[in-house]
């Protein structure tokens, strides 16, 4: 069969949909509502970090909410992205009725719940579809999903700005636009949402009660805080430690340019060697491409673009291959995998909240500035430390726990 018969392109077009609602909000939220309605930024960054934290709470109970609805979840699917769609537009294109910051968190919190609730919908979904491909089906989907995941971030990240080039409320376009996104994707993957020859979930415990999965979890918990460490630092490594403020942009976009790119091959290569072998290179080699920005320093913005291209090109390797490891080992132990992709989601998020309330407290402690104000030379050895020594040495752990696992099957 040919790609276009198994439908793969839907799922990556449904995979950049829901990218598109996740980290290019980060980016863009904020700054919309400091320019257009004066809210502190402050206020911004703690309602910001509530909603990370519901996020942490209510995914574990997302996924049971999936598993309750698997033979509707077309239906409700469809009514999840309508809310995540009608949210965006309330975000970006109506004026708040009630104080901007209540309206941003309230439609924040429905943009959430709904990318949560998605996306544990359609990576559950993704372990049948991948049991019906021929080879290493799991791997195959993964290397589509997650190369359309990654497009639709770099695209997100990039359409204000375009869109600012030629009307006059780009943010707007941007919400009307991920709703026409979000009408595509739905029509692309009607009839997938099926449960038939499905058996009915187990609950966690089935999930929690089998070793592989608890450290395929506990893989995923360490090897996502590298990303979640840099991403908290990224743009006060760029201002401050490169000083060089307004190349945040284009860097992010490069970097995740790059594992757009890479993402296809990393599967290409698992598919042939097997997932654990490639990853474990992988990891082995962002530690060296990451090590690079310990090194670096004011003015040095082409040496981290470098940087940001070899990291870029091995997070594809990530994003690829270790959701494919626990997707195929939910088709063995939990295949209707809702609530363990609501786990799975849930240990990823707690990274970012975790990294946030570690990590800024102690860089604000040692006196560090904003761009244009001086910070002392030891809090700035402190921020390069946190933002690259940090992720390098749990990518190590990352590397021995993924290392010790025995009898692991790729497909």
């Amino acid at each position: 069969m040919s790609w276009r018969s198994q439908r793969l392109p839907s799922y990556a077009l449904f995979a950049a949909l829901l990218s598109a609602a996740g980290l290019p909000i980060y980016i863009h939220a904020p700054k919309f509502y400091v320019d257009e309605y004066g809210v502190s930024l402050a206020a911004l960054g703690t309602v910001l970090f509530g909603l990370r934290l519901l996020d942490v709470v209510q995914d574990p109970l997302l996924g049971r909410l999936s598993e309750l609805l698997r033979h509707r979840r077309g239906l409700a699917v469809g009514i999840g992205a309508g809310v995540m769609a009608a949210a965006m537009l309330g975000l970006f294109a109506v004026e708040p009725p009630v104080r901007p910051l209540i309206w941003f968190g309230a439609m924040l919190t429905l943009v959430f719940s709904g990318f949560s609730f998605l996306t544990i919908c359609f990576y559950a979904q993704g372990v049948a579809k991948a049991d019906s491909l021929p080879g290493r089906g799991h791997l195959a989907l993964a290397r589509w999903r997650e190369t359309g995941a990654l497009l639709g971030v770099c695209v997100a990240s990039v359409t204000p700005v375009a869109l600012g080039a030629v009307m006059g409320a780009p943010f707007a376009g941007f919400a009307f636009g991920f709703a026409v996104l979000a009408c595509a994707a739905i029509l692309a993957m009607r009839g997938e949402w099926r449960a038939a020859d499905v058996p009915p979930s187990g609950g966690f415990g089935i999930v929690l009660s089998d070793p592989l999965a608890r450290r395929l979890l506990l893989i995923a918990l360490v090897n996502a805080a590298p990303v979640a460490v840099s991403s908290t630092l990224f743009l006060f490594y760029v201002e401050i430690a490169l000083d060089a403020p307004g190349w945040e942009g284009a860097l992010l976009l490069l970097f995740f340019l790059s594992a757009a790119g890479a993402a296809p091959f990393w599967g290409m290569l698992a598919e042939r060697f097997g997932g654990k072998p490639v990853l474990l290179c992988a990891m082995v080699l962002g530690i060296i491409a990451f090590g690079g920005a310990l090194f670096l320093g004011p003015g040095d913005v082409l040496w981290f673009a470098l940087v940001c291209v070899a990291s870029g090109a091995v997070l594809g390797a990530d994003l690829t291959l270790l959701p494919a490891m626990f997707a195929t080992r939910m088709a063995r132990i939990a295949p209707s995998a809702a609530e363990g992709f609501g786990l799975w989601s849930f240990v990823s998020k707690f990274t970012l909240a975790l990294a946030a309330v570690a990590l800024l407290p102690l860089l604000e402690n040692a006196g560090l500035g904003t761009a244009g104000e001086q910070s002392p030379p030891e809090a700035v050895r402190l921020l390069v430390l946190f933002y690259a020594g940090v992720p390098c040495a749990l990518k190590l752990i990352a590397i021995a726990l993924l290392g010790s696992v025995k009898g692991m099957e790729d497909n």
